[in-house]
């Protein structure tokens, strides 16, 4: 993928604000601060996620607020936000994020998904609010039809969908891996989708980059790891980056597939997760795995944060 190159200044401008002083950035980044965490269960209740991310060490977790691949929708009564951040009061997890259904789809060209889909996302916003969730990270819909009239479907759903349920949750749309009819896959398109959005509502919107898709969809951050972040700055503005998905793949460069691997052992290697953990424009960023969890989540999840810390921290030991 051709990658424009961003002006060395405006790149810098635009992401200078993010970053607190060049001391306090090196010492937050080899500290146990970082924003670093997983996707994890809520099996048995909202209220349980906070001790799971807890016992991986996590200050950053991201959950589904109810059965992903199921339409029925549900509140979150009173209760369960009482007890959902009582937990979370007992761990440091201080980045909150939420994924939305999978079978949501916003650019759906079938009036009844269509209208289905922002229904579901609209009570997924009100559940985010209710549990106090920073962000929702949501995939750009599928345009099945017409690549255009997709987007501006997906930027009409997301304005009512704000609209109707306001608040500070920031909706992230996540950058795709390039499949099928799959909305997103290029800087340039999210960049699109959120200026179609209503001015009335856009500020909630953000970004959240996951570096499988990323690969798959041809942004090399293996070999132009700072041509990608340049390209970003300039499409996008690094302002919107508010969520990483950090995961590697299990396919190669270009693929177009999204198959996450652990970190540091699939095609990418360890080298880009290195970068981007001594990033100083993304320490204030919440990282966020969703690599397999193997035979044991806590485990391997444990495992995967750790190894990334050590990144963060310089080290060249890969265990």
């Amino acid at each position: 993928m051709k990658q424009k190159k961003a002006p060395k200044k405006a790149a810098a401008a635009k992401g200078r604000h993010r970053s607190p002083n060049r001391t306090d950035r090196k010492a937050r980044t080899a500290a146990s601060d970082l924003l670093l965490g997983a996707h994890i269960s809520i099996a048995g209740g909202t209220h349980e996620a906070p001790a799971r991310a807890k016992a991986i060490g996590a200050t950053a977790m991201q959950i589904f607020t109810k059965l992903a691949q199921r339409w029925a929708e549900r509140s979150c009564a009173d209760d369960e936000c009482i007890d959902f951040r009582r937990a979370l009061a007992e761990t440091k997890v201080r980045a909150t994020v939420a994924h939305d259904s999978y079978l949501i789809n916003l650019a759906s060209p079938d009036p009844t998904l269509r209208r289905r889909s922002i229904e579901s996302f609209v009570a997924e916003l009100a559940r985010c609010e209710a549990l106090g969730l920073q962000y929702l990270v949501s995939h750009p819909g599928n345009y099945i039809d017409e690549r255009e009239s997709g987007i501006q479907r997906n930027a009409d759903a997301i304005s009512e969908a704000l609209e109707r349920v306001p608040g500070k949750t920031v909706l992230c749309m996540e950058l795709t891996s390039g499949s099928g009819t799959a909305i997103g896959s290029s800087f340039e398109e999210l960049a699109a989708l959120i200026a179609r959005v209503s001015p009335t509502v856009r500020e909630r919107m953000g970004v959240c980059v996951d570096t499988c898709h990323a690969y798959s969809a041809g942004y090399d951050l293996v070999n132009d790891y700072d041509g990608v972040w340049r390209h970003f700055a300039d499409v996008v503005g690094m302002e919107r980056l508010r969520v990483l998905h950090l995961n590697d793949s299990k396919t190669p460069f270009g693929s177009r597939r999204d198959r996450h691997e652990l970190i540091g052992e699939g095609s990418l290697g360890p080298a880009p997760f290195r970068r981007i953990m001594t990033d100083e424009r993304l320490v204030d960023i919440p990282k966020l795995i969703e690599t397999p969890k193997l035979d044991d989540a806590t485990r391997t999840d444990s495992r995967m944060l750790a190894r990334l810390r050590r990144y963060a921290a310089g080290s060249a030991t890969r265990t």
